[in-house]
């Protein structure tokens, strides 16, 4: 096995809330561990054509609290290519960098699998996703305070409702996982929430919206996942529109509100957790796994375990809400 010297640290796809500690964290463990740190910017892209500094403690010095991430982010066609790919390990071994640090969603560790397999690369993975849809792990970067902003938004836009009288649909990200709109719902004191892993019939909004008018309820929020399988909030407030034209249905989209903003003490904690358990994942000779947490414990998880896009849904919070929206 090659001995370590330098890592590489990519941040790619869809910025989250504390990719910021994670890049902290990762260069000041790998330097204190006598590690050499490039710091590669724009993702895959930036592998590609070269946009590769060295970092030392200083360059990450007040960005903990910082959105976003100071690498910037891009997706990168050319990286689907294994033209592009040669061209980015040319430049690794171009910049003797001997193992990544990757820290993004599961398009991001999708590509750091491939590029692994491809170029025999130890590639440690950090969860950055506000849709905390990575198997293996209780909870991704930048979820809990994607979390956090939906709530404030909603406690915002509920204000607005009862004052008026009004049913919001509110649109909140989803993809193919519904723990921000379900757990946002909770949180928020919502009615409802339509996500994709739990199959909402027209019946079920019906009597949802008719439970409302016997209570004689002021105002109505329902937190609908954004996602193509489903339909988006305006698809379920044009239904009720058609069947009760006499309600005030309104449609909020939180949109990419939710990717920015201060991130959490709770993602800057696990970022930083993260961050140095990938420099400990390399030291031991790991490769090719995510770190997560399991349980409050670090644990290692396999690219293809953690990228299978199956992550469960507990259905148990579901009839909780379901119970306490009554």
């Amino acid at each position: 096995m090659v001995a370590i010297k330098c890592i590489g640290i990519i941040t790619s796809g869809d910025d989250a809330p504390g990719m910021n500690s994670a890049i902290r964290s990762v260069t000041r463990s790998a330097i204190y561990n006598g590690l050499k740190v490039k710091a590669i910017y724009r993702g895959y892209k930036g592998l590609i054509d070269g946009e590769i500094v060295e970092f030392q403690t200083q360059n990450v010095s007040n960005i903990i609290q910082q959105g976003g991430t100071i690498l910037k982010s891009s997706e990168s066609k050319d990286f689907m290519t294994q033209e592009g790919r040669k061209k980015a390990y040319e430049n690794m071994m171009k910049e003797e960098i001997d193992a990544l640090v990757v820290i993004g969603g599961d398009g991001s560790l999708s590509g750091a699998r491939i590029f692994a397999q491809e170029y025999d690369v130890p590639c440690i993975g950090i969860p950055a996703t506000i849709d905390n849809n990575l198997c293996g792990t209780d909870t991704t970067i930048g979820y809990d305070t994607a979390l956090n902003t939906i709530m404030q938004s909603v406690d915002k836009i509920r204000d607005t409702a009862t004052s008026h009288e009004r049913l919001f649909f509110v649109e909140v990200v989803g993809d193919d996982a519904g723990f921000l709109a379900l757990n946002g719902a909770i949180a928020s004191g919502c009615e409802a929430a339509i996500i994709p892993s739990i199959e909402i019939e027209e019946h079920m909004l019906t009597q949802f919206i008719q439970n409302g008018f016997k209570k004689k309820k002021s105002s109505s929020i329902v937190l609908v996942a954004a996602n193509k399988q489903i339909g988006g909030a305006m698809h379920y407030a044009d239904m009720v529109k058609t069947q009760y034209p006499e309600l005030d249905v309104r449609i909020s989209i939180l949109g990419h509100l939710q990717r920015g903003g201060h991130p959490t003490a709770h993602d800057r904690i696990i970022a930083s957790r993260m961050g140095a358990a990938s420099i400990q994942a390399i030291m031991k000779g790991l490769r090719n796994v995510m770190v997560g947490i399991d349980n409050e414990e670090i644990v290692y998880v396999p690219f293809s375990r953690a990228i299978r896009n199956n992550k469960p849904i507990d259905r148990k919070l579901y009839e909780i809400l379901n119970n306490i929206s009554i």
